[in-house]
């Protein structure tokens, strides 16, 4: 594809992004599903892909929390994406990833099914007013669990915030202070907590609340299929693609462009 025919793919993929929030910076979760170092190794792939796919629409990216896995892999990551429609572009990635491959932990040799789930909310930006009460918080420290050798913090930095009203929870341990990883916390904790709001005053779901409450495994958007055969579907656009591995080096443009255009 040449410079122009990528321009012109990128501005027609920005016409559709004109939700209320499209043009926000945003956060993306990734938590695996049953299976556990299975889904878990699949969660870390995914997490890959999405922050390959950021530097390719040139995103900052930053890991603010992760869990890593015992064997391999991770409990759950946060990704903040900061960049022009990062939130309009990542949104059409929420819901039930599925990865069928032959498994690298089963001595055997075996087919696996696995199942990721992604979320993605809008970054609060600061022209919105939400109100915390400070007496509203539990606030706690603990030290960084994630992988990175001499970069991890390992005093207790990491800051972990839960509003207790809502039992909604931030953290963060990606800073070296814990200062920065508490302000971090609560900027994260605000989006969460307006997103929520948002929730309680929409009387009618919009498409966003609707994927994200009717999440399960097994309703998956995506199969990503390894063996016996090469292939990555988008069940919502029907795109079918054999090149799997530039999907999974962050190519997944495609697969949002078709999916921005469906009927909302």
């Amino acid at each position: 594809m040449t410079i122009f025919q990528e321009f012109v793919e990128e501005t027609e993929v920005k016409n559709y992004l004109n939700g209320e929030s499209d043009a926000s910076n945003a956060f993306l979760s990734i938590h695996p599903g049953a299976g556990g170092t299975e889904s878990q190794d699949w969660a870390e792939i995914l997490l890959r892909m999405y922050l390959r796919f950021g530097e390719r629409l040139g995103f900052k990216a930053e890991i603010t929390d992760i869990l890593a896995g015992e064997e391999a892999g991770i409990k759950s990551v946060t990704v903040r994406y900061e960049g022009e429609f990062a939130f309009g572009y990542l949104k059409e990635e929420i819901g039930v990833h599925r990865l069928v491959r032959i498994s690298p932990f089963d001595a055997n040799k075996r087919r696996h099914t696995s199942f990721a789930a992604v979320f993605v909310i809008p970054e609060v930006d600061d022209s919105i007013r939400i109100d915390i009460d400070a007496k509203d918080l539990r606030i706690d420290t603990y030290r960084s669990s994630g992988k990175g050798g001499q970069h991890v913090n390992r005093t207790d930095s990491a800051v972990r915030i839960t509003h207790l009203p809502t039992k909604t929870v931030a953290q963060c341990q990606s800073e070296r202070s814990q200062h920065q990883n508490k302000e971090q916390a609560m900027k994260m904790l605000r989006s969460r907590l307006y997103d929520l709001e948002m929730k309680k005053k929409q009387h009618a779901k919009d498409r966003i609340e609707d994927s994200k409450d009717g999440i399960a495994w097994g309703n998956q958007i995506r199969s990503y299929v390894l063996h016996p055969y090469q292939s990555i579907k988008d069940h919502r656009s029907a795109i079918e693609r054999g090149d799997t591995q530039r999907v999974l080096d962050g190519d997944i443009i495609g697969f949002i462009k078709e999916s921005l255009k469906l009927p909302r």
